[in-house]
């Protein structure tokens, strides 16, 4: 009863007019046009994606008993609507939240200190690097048809660096927030830019959302210790949920599908675990590497404009255009290279557990940074918040 309510707000809200829609849409390709049909016209509450699998941990982890049943009504309430995370996540487990709340906390200044910086580098992420990404990527993708490729590359890659610092810079907000009330959230990206294959991604790209899908469906359905064909039939199974659970869109589903192409090759070759480590001996990395991680972030930045655009023929047409108009792009367009610049820099020193001496004058200068360019630009809502 708990998952049929759940899935079926999730579904209500969110899937019924594009249920709808697709059938009206596949009777007239029949030949059987429907004039009239119910739709909802409201606003999709926000966050609902993510507290209704939230809302799910709890009745599945005590199902599992990895949790006992709560008899506090009020920090049911708290753990399902903590607000930190619920609009936009990290989608947190009972089993590891729930308990948080239940036991008294004190202030711990040292975890505040930490919070407060992981908020400062979420807003640094969120305002420097996003927002001043949003308005470039809005206008290539509005207007497609007339950049020619090279233009359009830079479109799709400058879109990869605005959804990471749009998303991990709310799940830094959110997991900072936390900290400040004593409340661990668990990390929901980690350089996931850096990963050499297709399988390293997803162990560091939303974090919460793969991991729930890998405890709470793929492990169920038999995961890989079943025959062969079974475990490719489930990782289908997961990618392509993964990109319903986005939208009520035919793009995100090829998107989960294309990501099941990239992935089921290193399944089968047994490469999708290759790297559970992060390479700590050198500072910069090895050839090999920076090719391993070229081509990764390659495959993944084509799938980010299935992602991004509105529909699939705008895809598809985006693609090929790049492949059919190639050229240098100008100046103008190169220069929005600059944000992505410094938040690869910056992350790969985190990556490399290199540390500041002086975080007083590290934070000093991110907060300047923060207010000049929320005083110059656009403000752009975060992007999850639409799912």
């Amino acid at each position: 009863m708990s998952i049929f309510f759940n899935l079926g707000l999730l579904g209500f809200f969110k899937y019924f007019n594009f249920f709808i829609d697709s059938w009206v849409d596949l009777m007239a390709g029949m030949g059987f046009p429907i004039t009239y049909v119910w739709t909802l016209n409201i606003i999709l509450p926000v966050g609902i994606s993510f507290y209704t699998f939230q809302t799910m941990s709890y009745s599945l982890d005590i199902y599992n008993k990895k949790l006992k049943p709560t008899k506090d009504f009020f920090c049911f309430a708290a753990f399902v609507s903590f607000f930190p995370q619920l609009v936009a996540g990290p989608i947190e487990r009972a089993s590891n939240l729930l308990p948080q709340i239940l036991h008294k906390r004190t202030f711990n200044y040292d975890h505040a200190i930490i919070g407060m910086r992981l908020i400062l580098w979420g807003l640094f992420k969120k305002v420097v690097i996003a927002d001043s990404l949003a308005p470039i990527v809005n206008d290539i993708f509005a207007h497609h048809d007339q950049y020619h490729g090279g233009i359009l590359v830079l479109g799709a890659v400058f879109f990869g660096f605005q959804i990471y610092g749009d998303f991990s810079g709310y799940s830094d907000i959110a997991i900072g927030v936390a900290k400040l009330f004593g409340i661990h959230l668990m990390t929901n990206f980690n350089f996931p830019y850096f990963s050499r294959n297709i399988g390293e991604f997803w162990r560091r790209w939303h974090i919460s959302l793969s991991t729930w899908f890998r405890d709470y469906l793929y492990i169920p359905l038999g995961g890989s210790k079943v025959s062969k064909p079974i475990a490719l039939r489930n990782i289908f199974i997961i990618f392509l949920v993964s990109g319903f659970w986005h939208g009520a869109n035919w793009t995100f589903i090829a998107w989960g599908f294309y990501h099941t192409v990239l992935f089921i090759p290193a399944f089968i070759n047994k490469t999708n675990r290759k790297y559970l480590k992060i390479s700590t001996d050198h500072f910069l990395p090895r050839p090999f590497e920076i090719l391993n991680i070229l081509l990764t972030f390659l495959l993944v930045t084509i799938g980010w404009v299935f992602f991004r655009a509105d529909n699939l023929f705008i895809a598809f047409d985006y693609l090929k255009r790049i492949i059919i108009t190639f050229d240098i792009p100008t100046l103008y367009f190169l220069k929005y290279l600059f944000p992505c610049g410094i938040i690869f820099i910056l992350d790969w020193l985190k990556y490399k557990k290199i540390e500041f001496q002086n975080w007083t004058v590290v934070d000093s200068l991110t907060f300047l940074i923060i207010i000049y360019f929320s005083l110059i630009q656009n403000k752009s809502p975060f992007i999850y918040f639409n799912f």
